[in-house]
């Protein structure tokens, strides 16, 4: 009996399925900071860039299926541009980033909504240093996430998953990488 129930136990165990695991949604080694055409005009997904230039030395993070989000960003700083004031220039003048999860989302019917998540507030040095570590409850369907850091204290963003490539290069003309025939 005791070797039946055993048995039974084990094959049970062996049955009940495993919960999936968390899978990494998107994961980037650089964003971008508001800056040029960015810098209060243009909302991306519905969330403007703050009215002055940012520049970041770095910045990492990943999002999983699960709504797990890391960022850690170094240098998030006011850029030293002719436009900022010179007592600003250089530092962070905000105690604390937040994190915006932007998705578009399936919502059946042939209809697409975005849907933005916005985290509580992590702490940021005046040099522009913080690292946020949340997890966020993503929409059933998250394509193409975006993913911002925001002023602790305003909807607006400073830096965005992207790189500037180059100094002010311009784009190639066709589909076709350039310096192929």
């Amino acid at each position: 009996m005791k070797r039946i129930l055993t048995l039974a136990a084990i094959t049970a165990i062996a049955l009940v399925p495993l919960g999936a695991s968390a899978q990494t949604i998107l994961s980037w080694g650089t964003m971008y900071g508001v800056d040029g055409g960015f810098v209060n005009h243009t909302d991306i997904r519905g969330v403007r860039g703050d009215e002055l230039p940012w520049m970041v030395s770095s910045a990492t993070g990943s999002l999983s299926t699960d709504g797990h989000l890391m960022i850690s960003v170094r240098g998030l700083v006011f850029t030293r541009d002719p436009e900022v004031p010179p007592e600003l220039q250089g530092i962070n003048d905000e105690t604390s980033f937040r994190a915006l999860v932007s998705c578009l989302s399936d919502e059946g019917k042939g209809r697409v909504s975005t849907v933005n998540i916005i985290t509580s507030g992590f702490p940021a040095t005046r040099s522009g240093n913080s690292d946020i570590d949340t997890t966020v409850s993503l929409p059933g369907s998250c394509v193409a996430p975006i993913i911002f850091v925001l002023s602790g204290s305003e909807d607006k963003w400073f830096a965005v998953t992207g790189a500037e490539i180059g100094s002010k290069a311009a784009p190639p003309t066709s589909g076709r990488p350039t310096g192929r025939p």
